[in-house]
Order: C-alpha cells, then sequence, then structure tokens
C-alpha cells in the first residue's frame, strides 16, 4: 500500500494499472535481471561498501540540488520512497557498474576497433523540399554560387526547425543514414552538395562540413561496456526463463 499525498493506494491498483497499460512484464524483467546481477556479483566476490553509496549519494544530491537533509527528505518523500529504498537503488546500481565493469573492461577496446567505422560521424547539413525539380535547380544555384547551402537551407527547407537552423541535421553517425547514402555521404568532400535524393516522396540535398573520425572517449567507452552487459544481461535472462 502507498500514502500518495493522503490518498491511498493498494498494491493490486498498481499491478492492475502495470498491466493495463503493458508495463508489468518489463517490471518483472526488470527484478529478474536484477537477481541476475546479485548472484553473479555474489560469485565473483563483489560487494559494495557504505562509503561507496555515500560517495554516490552525495553526487546525486549535488545533482538535484538538495543542499540540505530537509531538502533530500522532502524529495524523496515526493517520490514516495524512503532512504533506505533510495539508498538500495544506489546499491544496485553501483553493483551492476562494478560487474560490468569486471566481466566486459577489456572487451570495449576489441569492440570499438571492430566496429570503429560504424562510429564516424559527421556534421551534416540538409534541405529538404518537396519536388524533384525544385532541389535540382537549388543545386544547380548552390554549385554556380549563387547562394551557400545554408541560404538555400533556410529560404526552401520544408521543415521550420532545420530552417531556423539553416539546414543543421547536428552530428550524424554513419548508422543514422541508409547503407546507399551513407557510402556517398562518408566519401564526399567537405563543401560538396550531395545529391539530390528521393527519400519518403521527398527530395533531399546533403552536405558534410566537418568529419569527426571516431574516438574511444570517456562517454563513448561507457555506451559501449553498457551495451556488452545489456546484451550479456538479456541472454542470462532469456536462459533462465527458458531453462
Amino acid at each position: 500500500m502507498i500514502n500518495f499525498k493522503s490518498t491511498m493506494i493498494q498494491d493490486d491498483e498498481i499491478i492492475t494499472s502495470l498491466k493495463k497499460s503493458i508495463q508489468l512484464k518489463e517490471v518483472c524483467q526488470e527484478i529478474l535481471r536484477q537477481r541476475i546481477i546479485q548472484q553473479a556479483a555474489q560469485e565473483r566476490g563483489i560487494s559494495i561498501t557504505a562509503e561507496e553509496v555515500q560517495t554516490e549519494a552525495d553526487k546525486l544530491r549535488y545533482e538535484q540540488n538538495l543542499v540540505k537533509a530537509s531538502d533530500t527528505l522532502a524529495w524523496l518523500t515526493d517520490q514516495l520512497i524512503t532512504p533506505d529504498e533510495w539508498e538500495a537503488g544506489i546499491r544496485d546500481r553501483l553493483l551492476s557498474k562494478k560487474l560490468s565493469e569486471l566481466l566486459f573492461a577489456k572487451e570495449v577496446a576489441k569492440f570499438f576497433v571492430e566496429k570503429q567505422l560504424d562510429f564516424d560521424q559527421v556534421l551534416l547539413y540538409r534541405i529538404i523540399v518537396p519536388y524533384a525539380q525544385l532541389a535540382q535547380e537549388i543545386c544547380y544555384q548552390i554549385q554556380e554560387g549563387e547562394i551557400s547551402f545554408y541560404q538555400a537551407a533556410h529560404l526552401y527547407d520544408i521543415d521550420e526547425r532545420r530552417r531556423y537552423h539553416c539546414g543543421c541535421e547536428g552530428k550524424v553517425y554513419r548508422w543514422n543514414l541508409k547503407p546507399d547514402i551513407a557510402a556517398i555521404v562518408f566519401s564526399a568532400r567537405t563543401g560538396d552538395v550531395i545529391g539530390p535524393f528521393t527519400i519518403d516522396q521527398t527530395s533531399h540535398l546533403l552536405m558534410v562540413e566537418e568529419f569527426i573520425p571516431a574516438e574511444l572517449t570517456n562517454v563513448r567507452y561507457q555506451e559501449i561496456l553498457n551495451k556488452i552487459f545489456k546484451e550479456w544481461l538479456d541472454a542470462e535472462l532469456n536462459y533462465m526463463l527458458h531453462s
């Protein structure tokens, strides 16, 4: 039973709501994943100290701007959890992090090397217009120096956000593009007009402003580690459910 702002909500009501919103399966799977993590950690002698929990709690309080103890208690109350439950959640996340490091830290660099091309990025600009004839005319104007790619995007693109940003799509991974288009984009020269292409009944012009070679940064290291760990965890869950 949960007391939500002086209104009592029964446990079976929560379960029924999860079923109605088709979320119960995922909640149950998450519980089983945590069991797998706890068992694997125990088998490998991994534990979390009170000091580690405190350090992480202090970090989270700083991120939430919870300066006073009373601020933290008020925030936890609003989240419908107790301090002990909050610390238990922190402990679970730290345990997961330690286990993933122990199991797969050495695999990250290997994975990155094997998939390095996929992590290459471009700073991409795009113009989308409704007709191929218009796209071709814009392309000619840009090539003849009558207008810049940025000006054309600002004037002609069908999307308001992209017009405002003069066609800027931002940093785009190779896998974000269709394979045939990715091959052309990543072999183009910066500043060249690429296209037009017909995609979903609209015409596209592309331009690469910058090529960004893949680097194994701390952020990317963590992304890869999380991916490998999740795949392992899902495989363990599948084995548990079907063994």
